[in-house]
């Protein structure tokens, strides 16, 4: 296959490979051929894939295609390439979840959302490298080499689904698997210029992870956990949806019926008129570096040419980040990471082992669910006045490699979760939300506008994403890196 079509393999949507797949006009083996060429000339400089498995992808096309040979129906995602997050768990693929503690590990059991994908003919690529155990927003453990910013190698792609957001930003895979328990779709989303959503809680069935207490590290952030898609178009977004959040599973007891609408459809662009939209710039109290003001206001500016009544607003609460960090500690496994650890501390990523070695107590873990639950109400409280409401997604644009976070934001000396001030706001509550390009600084990196909705209405924010995508389209949009390679 040419170079040539290799790259025009590479532009197309998942919507539309799947369909030329199950034509016949690409066969399954050529797409996941011209795929693993594109990573090996892209790993050298991005990192995405922490466990390449070519062998795996080959026997899946193989499949597909002579499903399609035998006229039988290959599936929605027919010979569709894919990146799986490696905090995801993958039956028979080594998954390291960027830990020391699990550089051999090979789980038993695919996660739920790797067996929907796979039973609906997605191909897996590999799995694509996270922060040890997706405790951070960024892309570097102590296993792998660091995930790199397709926009600037310098600089993050943000994590935790770090390698999911380089993959798909430089077209290896068109969509891949994301995991969320405090952004962790649309931090990646944001820095990489791509669309990510985190449906509403339980729309997606989570297990193993967070549900198995056989592996310290693992079963952890059950109440704020969720998976979804991160792609290049939000139609391929709604087709992942359309697989892995098609119902119950009873290995999830937070597992929502099947949906009453089909995620196909409501990601179709369709009329926003009259719709009350909130845009809260800051909450009222956090710091924003001025280029992501600048283009997050310029993006809000399109919902009021598409219709919208935009008001600006805000929920009004303190800032919740200590509790939020404080529940994500009691949703983990503490005894068991100290057991794992003992004596092997200094193989542990710093923030990780600060955070099992303090000595929480039971009043600091009720008195931040009691924040929880303040945040919850407010936020019902507000969305009964407004359909939507938009915020940065992020409130600086990429940052260097090997930092948790900037330490200045607007002037101001930060902490390091400042900057993730709107998104995991999101997981207390367990609304739909994504993060959809908005532009680009005057650096030309990506920043992300936050889409979320009220609860379980993830059929609005997949309208207004599709919406805001046709007015401002970004899909034809590439990194540098991919002009330099000939890619």
């Amino acid at each position: 296959m040419s170079s040539s079509t290799d790259n025009e393999i590479a532009r197309l949507p998942a919507t539309e490979l799947a369909q030329k797949i199950r034509t016949k006009q690409f066969s399954a083996a050529e797409v996941t051929e011209a795929a693993l060429r594109r990573m090996e000339k892209l790993e050298p400089h991005i990192h995405a894939y922490c466990v390449p498995t070519p062998d795996v992808a080959r026997a899946a096309a193989a499949e597909v295609d002579r499903k399609v040979a035998a006229g039988e129906d290959p599936g929605p995602l027919a010979g569709v390439p894919i990146g799986i997050k490696d905090l995801v768990a993958t039956k028979g693929i080594r998954t390291v979840m960027g830990s020391k503690f699990y550089e051999d590990f090979v789980p038993e059991e695919d996660d739920i959302v790797v067996e929907r994908l796979t039973d609906a003919g997605a191909v897996i690529l590999g799995k694509t490298n996270v922060p040890e155990f997706g405790y951070s927003g960024v892309g570097h453990n102590p296993v792998f080499e660091t995930t790199r910013n397709p926009w600037n190698l310098a600089l993050t792609p943000g994590g935790s689904s770090a390698g999911s957001g380089a993959s798909v930003a430089c077209g290896v895979s068109p969509f891949a698997i994301g995991s969320d328990g405090g952004g962790s779709i649309r931090i990646p989303a944001a820095h990489s210029g791509l669309y990510g959503m985190k449906a509403s809680m339980g729309r997606v069935p989570l297990y193993p992870g967070c549900r198995d207490e056989r592996y310290p590290g693992v079963s952890s952030w059950e109440s704020l956990e969720h998976i979804g898609p991160m792609s290049r178009t939000v139609a391929d977004s709604a087709l992942m949806l359309s697989v892995i959040a098609s119902g119950p599973d009873m290995r999830d007891r937070y597992s929502l019926p099947r949906p009453d609408f089909d995620w196909n459809e409501v990601a179709k662009p369709a009329s926003l008129k009259g719709l009350r939209v909130a845009y809260s710039a800051d909450w009222g109290y956090a710091p924003v570096d001025p280029e992501v003001r600048r283009v997050v206001g310029e993006a809000v500016k399109v919902f009021e040419d598409l219709g919208c009544i935009v008001e600006e607003a805000h929920p009004s609460w303190e800032d919740p980040f200590p509790s939020f960090w404080t529940l994500v500690a009691a949703e983990s496994d503490l005894s068991g990471m100290r057991r794992m650890i003992q004596g092997r501390e200094k193989e542990v990523s710093p923030h990780l082992l600060a955070l099992v070695s303090k000595e929480w107590t039971g009043a600091e873990f009720t008195d931040a669910k009691t924040v929880r639950k303040m945040v919850v109400n407010k936020m019902w409280r507000f969305m009964q006045r407004y359909d939507l409401l938009l915020t940065p997604t992020l409130a600086v644009p990429p940052f260097p490699v090997h930092m948790q976070g900037p330490e200045i934001i607007e002037g101001r000396m930060v902490t390091s979760g400042d900057w993730l001030a709107f998104t995991y706001i999101m997981n207390l509550t367990g609304q739909p939300a994504a993060s959809i390009p908005a532009g680009f600084t005057k650096d030309r990196l990506p920043v992300g506008l936050q889409i979320v909705g009220r609860h379980l209405d993830d059929p609005m924010v997949l309208k207004a994403s599709a919406a805001f995508e046709q007015a401002k389209p970004w899909k034809d949009s590439w990194p540098p890196l991919v002009a330099e390679l000939g890619l």
